[in-house]
């Protein structure tokens, strides 16, 4: 079908700004916050409780009946874990994701966190699943195409061995969470739609250790990994403007 791409103004996109500093706050405050001995649960209730603070709204809490504020998805879950009690272990992996809302602009960025001591093998997957996002952000300027994102992503995960779930894409994001375009996170360079000016949209993607394959949980909603691998994710909100991306959720140092 035709994509309906919401092109943003100037003013947009610095409303989103002020939402992505409420979020890449919170993921400031989760590098301390995460450790061995903390349940999932109490994560959500710590990011909820730091938006409601900053004005903020968890704008995943209650989306298609999604019942939490954030996403918490732990070792071979690749997205759209449910926080729990679940008691993270010394050596855990662990995504991240959320949506903020501020004054109806949203910001949504996902980060994985390394839970103690983990292993080299973890720590590696961690590294290029976070330079593969920036691969792809950094072709993300006027004139290149969707398709060089997403070949990009592709070429520095599986390069280190590396899988890219397909089932999960980045889209496009202003006042709605899931606006047009989808942007995937694999694919051949010189295809797909044209970037322009204007656009605002998240590059995010899942890699897996093993194989590609995945599952969905009994919730509906949990995806893991088919053969039990782990699973990273780092996800950012850009804007295209003609100086570059401009990285909406941007952390300030990594």
């Amino acid at each position: 079908g035709v994509k309906m791409i919401i092109i943003k103004t100037e003013d947009e996109i610095k409303k989103m700004q002020v939402a992505g500093k409420v979020l890449s706050d919170v993921h400031h405050k989760l590098r301390d916050f995460i450790k061995p001995g903390v349940k999932t649960i109490e994560i959500d209730r710590f990011v909820e409780n730091y938006l409601k603070e900053r004005g903020a709204y968890p704008e995943q809490k209650g989306y298609e009946g999604y019942p939490y504020s954030v996403c918490a998805s732990v070792n071979d879950e690749i997205c759209h874990g449910f926080p729990t009690e679940y008691e993270l272990k010394d050596g855990d992996i662990i995504t991240v994701d959320m949506v903020v809302n501020v004054d109806g602009w949203l910001a949504d960025s996902a980060w994985s966190y390394e839970v103690g001591n983990v292993s080299p093998e973890a720590k590696k997957l961690l590294q290029v699943t976070r330079e593969a996002m920036y691969k792809g952000i950094e072709k993300a300027v006027i004139g290149n195409r969707l398709g060089d994102i997403g070949a990009a992503v592709q070429k520095h995960a599986e390069d280190n061995g590396y899988s890219v779930v397909r089932e999960f894409v980045g889209h496009g994001i202003g006042q709605e969470m899931h606006e047009d375009p989808q942007v995937l996170h694999y694919g051949k360079p010189g295809r797909g739609l044209r970037i322009q000016e204007g656009m605002v949209f998240t590059i995010e993607p899942m890699i897996n250790m093993g194989k590609k394959e995945l599952t969905i949980d009994d919730n509906g909603w949990t995806a893991r990994t088919k053969d039990g691998s782990l699973s990273a994710q780092y996800e950012h909100q850009i804007a295209i403007t003609k100086d570059g991306p401009i990285i909406i959720t941007d952390q300030g140092d990594c």
